[in-house]
């Protein structure tokens, strides 16, 4: 007789997280857990937030003798009357509610036109992991004051009268922030006094005008930033080489004669140096907040340059035959600074450090290429030195990728017929989509990027390879392809495998967003773990993240009728939340159920799949865990001779799964 397992589930094992517990409780979910650096951030965003909307001149950040840090901003102040359907504090709420603030109203009238973000958690998260937050506002002749800890209120909220002073510090109006860092949620409590040097300074050279300063209790030492001269003074000082030509800079922003493409105010300003050598120095900004890890802003920078310059050097005949341009030929050498406004930013994560906003490649190309254009066409003998920098980069590019395919080339086996290759050679450009089903493979097929993007269409599903013999492999016709594409011989963990080879950097799981869509990635993860160990840890597999529904919305105030695409039933949610915040009705939008990719037409498979600046692309990587222990997980779940220890698996332990939406 079987026993009971000892843990029970019912309806009283349903644990609901409420105001900032989920913070609390999963910190490395909304913020940076190394160091405090990011918390603070959040409060120095807001101010800036204030200055980007025309009502602050100062922001002032001290770090104290005692770990805490301030920041002063001569805003508006944050409101602290009663709000109307919630009867707390505005200013409570703003600091103990998680998705709550004034940055989600775009529409006319709203507090604030364009903002660091609508991920709706901020302050919040500062006030959550710190064991002392106190906030001063400096509003409508009055001074408010409340404290909190670990995101509650200690001190309830008390006003008095305000008289400005400028021995006192009061001022007529503003919101002084002062935050204890809790040291159980970081690895460090040390500030990383480079990191935020470089924020604020960068923070002065997007908002010019602004005085931006940094007080060191302990030394006394006091930083202070503004810059007149903006973007260009910022970026010569931060080149290592001389540019090849003058800087390229310039700034558009939509009015209200754009309004069918970009809302009103949308738009960016950037300064471009391209050198010969040294290494370049590239920062972006998206409503001030920078994105470190760049994004879709990036990509159009990238996109209007590249069509710019390939426009020039056909318009005057200067490609020597045989040579072709990429992107990357001109973007290589280019530094930049870039600051963009979108309305509604969508960011990668909480941190915000990558943008995903589909519409802000449009958006920056837009801009970009056709400036560029006229420079060049301006300035004929600048534009050709230019041409030779692009050109001599994209020489050397194909001159490397010759030499390695001349290296591999003898002894190759025959390439399955099935396989749709791309025209480079370059292992750090090319990617293969290992994709479900012919008809998806048909839509892949034409619309990748030929120059870069192979195509291998798989039959049904993939044999389980796991406890498959290596030398039994090949009988299996899909694997013989998979493997004779990527030009890698099956291989053990403990194996130095000749991976030169080896035709593709990325090689990318692509199926179907519904259950046997996940079983055939499982399968193909299966086969790359057993067989091609080597191949995860160098980084090389990738799953591709298809959407799931796609929403067709109407126009709803500035922003012009869109199809959104979504990736699955919670990001659906989400999206349909953000069309009613914006204005739109309830059932004006319609909504498109992907059975599968074979739906999609060529267009859309590459806007939402294939092409890399819009793409949702993730890397297999081992984990923590180390292979042994990953090794005797996988037996037990893809052993065919495991069903019972499945079964005693999801019994004991299924109640511990963590679905993160």
């Amino acid at each position: 007789m079987a026993t009971k397992p000892s843990n029970s589930y019912g309806e009283s094992s349903i644990r609901v997280l409420k105001g900032l517990e989920p913070v609390k409780q999963r910190p490395g979910m909304y913020t940076r857990t190394d160091n405090p650096l990011h918390i603070i951030q959040e409060v120095i965003d807001n101010a800036a937030d204030e200055a980007l909307a025309g009502h602050g001149k100062r922001i002032d950040v001290v770090l104290h003798t005692d770990g805490s840090v301030t920041v002063h901003d001569d805003g508006r102040g944050i409101p602290f009357g009663l709000h109307p359907e919630e009867q707390v504090p505005v200013v409570e709420i703003v600091y103990t509610r998680l998705h709550a603030g004034g940055k989600f109203d775009k529409g006319s009238g709203g507090a604030y036109s364009f903002s660091g973000g609508l991920h709706g958690v901020g302050v919040s998260v500062t006030n959550a992991l710190a064991k002392r937050l106190e906030v001063t506002v400096y509003r409508e002749g009055q001074v408010a004051r409340l404290a909190f800890s670990g995101g509650d209120v200690i001190e309830p909220l008390t006003i008095r009268k305000g008289v400005y002073s400028a021995a006192s510090g009061d001022r007529k109006t503003g919101t002084t922030v002062r935050a204890w860092p809790d040291p159980k949620y970081f690895e460090s409590v040390d500030f990383p006094k480079a990191e935020l040097t470089h924020l604020l300074r960068s923070k002065a050279v997007l908002m010019p005008g602004v005085i931006v300063t940094l007080t060191f209790e302990k030394s006394g030492e006091v930083q202070t930033w503004t810059y007149q001269g903006g973007l260009r003074d910022y970026l010569m000082q931060a080149l290592t080489a001389d540019p090849v030509i003058p800087l390229f800079e310039g700034e558009r922003f939509a009015d209200s004669r754009e309004t069918e493409n970009f809302a009103e105010g949308e738009g960016a300003a950037w300064c471009v140096a391209f050198t010969e050598d040294g290494s370049p120095m590239r920062e972006s900004y998206v409503n001030l907040i920078p994105t470190v890890n760049g994004g879709t802003h990036e990509a159009g920078l990238k996109d209007g340059l590249f069509g710019a310059v390939k426009g020039f050097i056909d318009l005057h005949s200067l490609l020597p035959k045989g040579v072709k341009l990429m992107p990357e030929d001109v973007f290589s050498r280019a530094s930049f600074v870039l600051s963009a406004k979108v309305l509604d930013p969508q960011f990668q994560g909480q941190i915000k450090e990558r943008l995903n906003s589909r519409d802000a490649l449009r958006l920056v190309s837009t801009y970009v290429k056709p400036a560029l254009e006229l420079w060049l066409n301006q300035h004929v003998e600048l534009g050709r030195k230019l041409a030779e920098l692009v050109i001599k980069q994209a020489q050397t590019r194909q001159r490397a990728s010759q030499k390695v395919e001349k290296r591999k080339g003898s002894g190759v086996a025959v390439l399955p017929g099935k396989l749709t290759d791309c025209e480079s050679r370059d292992l750090t450009l090319n990617e293969l989509f290992l994709v479900e089903g012919d008809s998806a493979g048909g839509s892949a097929k034409m619309g990748r990027n030929k120059e870069t993007q192979a195509v291998l269409p798989l039959r049904g599903k993939v044999l389980n390879a796991w406890e498959v013999e290596r030398d039994r492999l090949f009988a299996n016709n899909e694997i013989h392809d998979i493997a004779v594409a990527i030009g890698v011989d099956p291989h053990g963990a403990n194996d130095e495998p000749d991976l030169s080879g080896l035709r593709y950097g990325k090689i990318c799981i692509l199926s179907d967003a519904d259950v046997d869509g996940s079983h055939i990635q499982v399968l193909l993860l299966t086969l790359f773990f057993r067989h091609f160990p080597k191949l995860i840890e160098r980084g090389n597999i990738y799953i591709a993240k298809p959407p799931l529904f796609r929403v067709d919305a109407p126009a709803r105030g500035k922003k012009p009728a869109a199809k959104l695409y979504v990736l699955d039933e919670g990001e659906l949610t989400a999206t349909l939340d953000k069309l009613r915040k914006e204005g739109a009705r309830d059932n004006s939008w319609s909504i498109g159920r992907f059975k599968g990719l074979g739906e999609m037409n060529a267009e859309q498979l590459w806007d939402t799949t294939l092409n890399p600046d819009t793409r949702r692309l993730l890397q297999v990587a081992f984990g923590v865990l180390d292979f042994g222990a990953t090794t005797e997980s996988l037996t037990k779940l893809m052993g065919k001779g495991e069903a019972q220890a499945r079964r005693e698996l999801m019994e004991l332990r299924g109640d511990d799964v963590e679905v993160d939406v």
